[in-house]
């Protein structure tokens, strides 16, 4: 089996030896090897090369060299002692010099296998694989939803599959759409016409990758009035900069909605997967909610299961809020729940046959054990803000592990969230962590954060550095109520870059637990330039969305 990475490796030719030929699609555990016997900052893909191939299963692998890390990868692999290990120039551009020189690379790896293998070329069976690969007329008409943007590998195409299971996905990304376009195989030919129509074919054929020089008809995958694509979710890699760029000019341009994801291709991405797809999808109107709740007594309980906190609101068709309940989530999501939804029902003189049912929201909605309708926190942060808040126009939630910033229009609808990524920067997670340095409560540092006399710079926003940052301005005898602010000012900025991105508009909510933190909210305004409405019940806001939606509200 030849392994490959880029699909502008000539696989084909390898075909013509009767070779069985797969691309790599590396989920590696964690980088042990990778850190060690490469560079840190080396790209997540490069990284998950590196792993598989130390793992000792890949003896055969052509890499290309489509960027610097994957150029890094082949001098670390030089060390692991492959049967066949090859590095493919490939040129930069479709032009005729481009297409001679990269035809003279193919014969150049077609000479090394031939003496590697011992095997015979055949030309027949290289042309009939190109005839497999070839794309006859145009695709099949209709919507779907294209992965665009840098390798996303299969466990992103599964997971946007089985959560988006409403419409076709392809994968566009620039390990995948290898389809050559229909053209006349030159009959009878000699070997040195064969590889020179193949070069061309390899150069000029496919939707170009950001390596090309010319990469400007990628374009037309997100402009155009009758576009098939009926939303984008755009993959980068971590420490890869080539796709991060192009998702810049993408986001302002689109005319379909974009969901960015960034992983470092372990399974460890997979969990913030599941949030950011699944409300991509109630976003295009094509994810059905899972679960179902009834309409008998119009009395619905919304669960948000978060991090952090445990939140119940059990409210009536009158949209009235019977009783309301936040506990610790703790060690078990589940538990947490059941107590605080039985806490919830004693409090409104209810028992659970009184419920027409339960709708749960939040990172822990899919593992609590009972019978219950499922809607991710976005949706749901999005109808209980426009309860709150009716003239609200973007919603800004921090939460225990993340932030989220959400866009809704005039009816309520979600046009566009962001959230950030797996660091736990700017979250409450990141404040719990400071208010325990300094030997303070959440509520002592959300008091002493509005008594502040001197502007107090933290200059990092990584937790544990902060931290540090924190303890030294202590030893200097710096003064609480002057670091508490300058946390806050942090928490501000890092909020601000999200409502960039997601191009927040006022009027401006905020929700979630850091909402209590009055020092945060009037850093965050300062940092808008506009007010940021907040409400006693600014912590309820996903649980009172769950229980609208679960009436049907």
């Amino acid at each position: 089996m030849v392994y490959t990475t880029c699909k502008y490796v000539p696989e084909e030719l390898l075909r013509g030896f009767g070779e069985q030929l797969a691309r790599l699609d590396p989920n590696p555990e964690a980088f042990t090897c990778a850190d060690s016997c490469g560079h840190p900052n080396l790209c997540g893909f490069a990284k998950a090369v590196i792993e598989a191939v130390h793992a000792g299963n890949i003896r055969e692998l052509i890499i290309t060299d489509c960027c610097d890390a994957m150029r890094r990868t082949y001098d670390v692999l030089l060390r692991e002692h492959l049967d066949f290990l090859y590095f493919l120039p490939v040129p930069h551009c479709c032009g005729e010099r481009e297409i001679g020189m990269f035809a003279e690379e193919i014969r150049r790896l077609k000479r090394a296998y031939e003496s590697y293998s011992g095997k015979i070329f055949s030309p027949e069976e290289m042309v009939k694989a190109v005839r497999e690969h070839t794309l006859d007329g145009e695709l099949e008409q209709g919507e779907y939803i294209s992965i665009m943007g840098a390798h996303g590998g299969s466990l992103l195409l599964s997971r946007c599959r089985e959560l988006l299971p409403d419409l076709p996905i392809r994968d566009e990304t620039c390990t995948g759409n290898r389809t050559f376009r229909a053209s006349e195989v030159p009959e009878n030919a000699g070997e040195d016409v064969l590889l020179s129509w193949y070069a061309r074919k390899l150069l000029c054929d496919f939707m170009p990758c950001l390596r090309m020089v010319d990469a400007r008809k990628r374009k037309a995958m997100w402009t155009g009035k009758h576009n098939p694509r009926k939303g984008i979710v755009y993959h980068t890699i971590k420490f890869c900069d080539y796709y991060s760029f192009e998702y810049e000019e993408m986001k302002n341009s689109a005319v379909m909605p974009v969901l960015k994801i960034e992983t470092d291709t372990t399974p460890q991405s997979a969990g913030q997967l599941e949030t950011r797809i699944e409300a991509f999808g109630e976003t295009l109107g094509v994810k059905v909610n899972k679960g179902a709740t009834r309409a008998e007594k119009g009395i619905i309980a919304g669960i948000d299961s978060g991090s952090t906190s445990t939140d119940v609101v059990i409210m009536d068709k009158n949209q009235t809020i019977l009783s309301s309940v936040i506990l610790p989530t703790g060690m078990s999501a589940s538990r947490s729940a059941q107590e605080a939804l039985q806490k919830a029902l004693e409090e409104a003189s209810l028992t659970a046959r009184d419920l027409d049912g339960v709708v749960a929201t939040g990172y822990g909605r899919d593992i609590l054990e009972m019978e219950k309708q499922t809607i991710t926190e976005i949706t749901c942060h999005a109808r209980g803000a426009r309860f709150l808040f009716p003239d609200v126009r973007t919603i800004i939630d921090i939460g225990g592990q993340d932030s989220k910033v959400i866009r809704i229009d005039e009816t309520g609808a979600v046009q566009n969230f962001v959230m950030n990524d797996k660091c736990a920067a700017g979250t409450g997670r990141f404040l719990e962590m400071q208010a325990r340095a300094l030997g303070l409560t959440m509520e002592e540092m959300s008091r002493l954060g509005l008594e502040w006399k001197q502007d107090v710079q933290i200059s990092s926003m990584c937790t544990v550095f902060a931290e540090s940052e924190v303890v030294s301005l202590v030893a200097r005898d710096t003064a609480v109520e002057d670091i508490i602010h300058g946390l806050n000012r942090s928490v501000a900025a890092k909020t601000l870059s999200l409502v960039r991105r997601g191009k927040g508009e006022s009027p401006y909510a905020m929700t979630g637990g850091v909402s209590l933190n009055q020092g945060v909210v009037r850093c965050l305004e300062e940092a808008l330039g506009s007010k940021v409405a907040t409400s006693a019940q600014s912590q309820l806001c996903g649980a009172i969305g769950a229980a609208l939606l679960g009436l049907g509200i």
